[in-house]
């Protein structure tokens, strides 16, 4: 190994170097605790003694945790609704469902799911008259675990509970009332982290006898201030020595960002195809994103698609009919559509609550009224959902939606449109086909492709809009839909293996890429 130039070391180096003999082994959490490092500087230490061979990585642990959600706090102060809902029942007796709804302040959705809950554990009962009542308490075991849970989560420093301290019962009761993504409708947050350890290596010792000779504690001073001079603390201070090898920051004139072009080609690829494009806003009702879709209001079925709602406004003025009245009927009784419907009275003031759109097919379904047949529409639509954010996820990303209308379209079709998507859109050599659910399409299928790095990955889902969807909007014939994750496609195109470096503020990272 060369010598190492004493110049080149940061501060945040120097201190490892000077407080950890070779072979001691070092954690985050140890650099935070001694040196007193904020997480961004310990990994900027490791990162940059990795680099000169002084450190290397010696284990790799990954911590499974549940983490306390905003909810989970609003729960652990007033109780979960199967909690607030079996004292009710308690105190006052048998109750409706919207009589629970107003006594206790709840959706309806939520006190659904709960009594669904509770009444697979034989806590409660329907009557004929359609009443829910108590039958015993003393069966709601899940509910006193998840209560014993929140207090112990509330009662940590972290509000974390991690998964290796925890019963199985508890583990499996806590699996039931987590999620990894879109957790801000649960109580706690699955969250995986990885806690690796380092060793300095046997070139740390003379590295580190070199600091100590020439006098650099890590300590020294790095940029002389106005403050500083005029109130003389410089005086008897150690300034860090300037390094006149660094290369100069390179001025470069500007091109389009890649990601950018990117969008635009696959804008101009499905305009060549014959394809009309459409548009909507950003801010949609429960209505269009979800309703108009045939996604039951209270099912939970809903929760693939967590969404962001708005503060103020929070309703819409109105629905347009007749598409409310008959979307409403298409929910309740299946409408003209020789369906059954999903069996339950449609609340029209929350179909009113505005969100933003968590999905593009809600422009679909806007763009069903106006539809030509034989038609074909896309949209590159930019969507939210609470997400945790990794490699193949974003909580605000873009979709492109379209739909294909035609009395001879089918799902042979529908696979043709997926694999030029995959093979010409996304540029991948390996796809396939795999069933799939949506409250809107039957039937239904995901396509995924494979990554070079991060392996097989879903591109977005598609189908064939039931009936329930088209005939209320008045369309008559069949209509082929899809969702698929653009930002997924431009990985590949782009040779990237995070969604994250799509959005880089590494200026010279974006330089550096090149469509197709």
């Amino acid at each position: 190994m060369s010598k190492i130039d004493l110049k080149s070391l940061h501060p945040l180096e120097v201190r490892v170097l000077r407080e950890f003999s070779p072979g001691h082994t070092i954690t985050a959490q140890e650099l935070a605790q001694r040196l007193g490092y904020k997480v961004g500087q310990a990994n900027q230490a490791v990162s940059w003694l990795s680099a000169k061979g002084l450190l290397e990585e010696s284990a790799r642990q990954t911590v499974v945790a549940y983490e306390l959600t905003d909810l989970g706090r609003e729960y652990a102060e007033h109780g979960t609704p199967e909690e607030r809902i079996v004292r009710l029942l308690d105190e006052k007796g048998p109750q409706r469902i919207p009589e629970i709804v107003a006594a206790l302040g709840l959706e309806n959705k939520d006190v659904g799911s709960a009594y669904g809950g509770l009444s697979k554990m034989g806590v409660l009962a329907m009557d004929e008259e359609k009443r829910i009542e108590l039958v015993d308490p003393h069966a709601a075991t899940d509910v006193r675990i998840v209560r014993e849970l929140l207090d112990r989560a509330v009662a940590s420093e972290a509000r974390t509970l991690e998964r290796e301290e925890l019963t199985e019962s508890e583990r499996s009761v806590l699996d039931g009332v987590s999620k990894k993504r879109g957790a801000a409708s649960a109580p706690f947050r699955l969250t995986e982290r990885e806690t690796v350890s380092h060793v300095l290596t046997g070139a740390a010792g003379p590295v580190a006898k070199e600091l100590e000779k020439a006098g650099i504690s890590g300590e020294e001073i790095g940029r002389l201030t106005s403050d500083m001079l005029r109130s003389g603390s410089w005086r008897g201070k150690s300034f860090r020595a300037y390094n006149i090898n660094v290369p100069p920051a390179q001025a470069q004139i500007g091109r389009r960002n890649p990601y950018s072009a990117y969008l635009d080609e696959v804008k101009d690829k499905l305009i060549s195809l014959g394809f009309e494009q459409f548009d909507g806003s950003l801010v949609e009702t429960e209505f269009w994103n979800s309703d108009a879709l045939f996604m039951p209001q209270f099912h939970s079925a809903r929760d693939i698609h967590d969404v962001y709602y708005l503060e103020s406004p929070t309703h819409a003025r109105e629905i347009e009919e007749p598409y409310l009245s008959q979307v409403a009927s298409a929910h309740e009784n299946g409408w003209k559509t020789g369906s059954r419907g999903w069996r339950y009275g449609f609340d029209r003031e929350f179909t009113r609550r505005l969100i933003l759109r968590s999905q593009g097919t809600a422009v679909s379904a806007r763009t069903l009224r106006s539809a030509k047949v034989p038609g074909r529409y896309f949209g590159m639509l930019r969507c939210f959902r609470p997400d945790d954010v990794d490699a193949t996820h974003l909580s605000d990303f873009y979709q492109t939606e379209g739909i294909v209308l035609g009395e001879d379209v089918n799902l042979k079709t529908l696979l043709g449109l997926l694999e030029m998507f995959a093979v010409e859109v996304a540029g991948a050599t390996d796809v396939k086909y795999v069933p799939g659910y949506f409250p809107f399409t039957e039937p239904s299928v995901e396509v995924h492709i494979k990554h070079p790095v991060l392996g097989w990955f879903e591109l977005g889902g598609s189908g064939i809009f039931r009936p329930e969807v088209t005939e209320p909007q008045g369309v008559t014939v069949p209509v082929l839909a899809w969702g698929l994750g653009i930002d997924r496609m431009a990985l590949m195109k782009l040779g990237l293996s995070d969604l994250r470096e799509l959005f880089t503020p590494d200026i010279q990272s974006v330089r550096r890429r090149r469509v197709g």
